[in-house]
């Protein structure tokens, strides 16, 4: 018996993980774009600004105390992906603004979707199936913020824990920015792969 080594038409579960990824993706671009008509070089230029937001999410911390992770961005073209400084324009309705405007536009309202996806994600903690284990001193962990923006994740170390009565950890002393904050742990995502 041959053993195909593609994905048949009409079966992304074939795919797995990155499946997900495309399913998350195309679940809040129909939520952005909605009913607007995009010109194709619109609709290809935020498409790749939205390629680069997903592919600048942190893997695993490289160095927690300047803030460096690994993301798949290393993998595709050996460093982060960043871009420049942009005006926030999410408030402004999309028959205000010209092209480039629109593209950014599309970029900052599908970054402020998805990463408050993603990261709600990565703090799935299930209430009484599995115990999962405590945030601990020396942990990296992303940092939920409101206003972030596009591109920029804040990475945190765990310099305290604060353990309840039932010795779960809800709060902790987090530095970032070279600062210490005290933060609940329901705004801690600890990283993916540790």
């Amino acid at each position: 018996m041959q053993r195909h080594l593609f994905i048949p038409s009409y079966s992304p579960e074939f795919g797995g993980l990155w499946e997900a990824g495309v399913k998350s993706v195309k679940y809040h671009l129909k939520r952005v774009v909605g009913t607007m008509c995009l010109t194709y070089e619109e609709f290809n230029t935020a498409m790749i600004q939205i390629e680069g937001v997903l592919n600048s999410r942190p893997l695993l911390s490289l160095n927690p105390n300047e803030g460096k992770y690994l993301t798949p961005g290393h993998f595709l073209i050996g460093t982060a992906i960043c871009s420049y400084p942009e005006v926030n324009v999410s408030e402004i309705s999309f028959n205000r603004l010209k092209f480039w405007k629109v593209v950014t536009k599309l970029k900052q309202d599908f970054w402020k979707t998805w990463s408050k996806d993603y990261l709600t994600q990565l703090q799935s903690r299930p209430k009484w199936k599995y115990d999962l284990p405590n945030l601990k001193e020396g942990d990296i962990v992303l940092v939920k913020q409101f206003n972030t923006p596009p591109l920029e994740w804040p990475l945190a170390r765990i310099v305290k824990v604060f353990p309840g009565k039932d010795k779960n950890v809800r709060v902790a002393e987090v530095r970032y920015n070279n600062k210490v904050y005290l933060r609940s742990i329901a705004k801690l995502c600890p990283l993916p792969i540790n």
